[in-house]
């Protein structure tokens, strides 16, 4: 008996997923989410996990790392950009648990989740944008 076997996207894919939710964002949003930068990993390393005191790797699906907007200042020195991590591997195994939804919905999910940390949003301001938010 021949099975297909099909293959995890990789993370070229979520990358490719991650953008596209920027850029179906309104329009007021889009470009300052255009400015931080979407790295993707397999999990999150250790001392990220040390740090936020999570034990399974698989709990953790994004992280924002940066200054969020609402605490910026003009005379803040510029060090690294502002970035989302995604890490690939809780991100599927969340996809697989759910069933229920596509994998780009996910991925636009985890991108606004850690978005509202960059511009400071509150949850009246995340559920106008990802329906999922309650």
């Amino acid at each position: 008996m021949d099975r297909q076997v099909a293959e995890a996207p990789d993370a070229a894919i979520i990358e490719a997923m991650a953008v596209a939710s920027v850029e179906a964002l309104p329009k007021r949003f889009r470009d300052h989410a255009r400015a931080v930068v979407v790295q993707v990993e397999e999990f999150a390393g250790d001392d990220i996990l040390a740090d936020l005191e999570i034990d399974d790797p698989f709990e953790l699906t994004g992280l924002y790392d940066g200054i969020p907007l609402t605490e910026k200042s003009v005379s803040d020195q510029r060090g690294q950009p502002d970035a989302i991590w995604l890490f690939r591997r809780a991100i599927l195994e969340e996809w697989i648990e759910r069933g229920n939804v596509s994998l780009s919905d996910l991925v636009a999910h985890v991108m606004v989740h850690e978005l509202a940390h960059h511009f400071g949003w509150s949850d009246e301001d995340i559920a106008s944008i990802d329906e999922w938010w309650t």
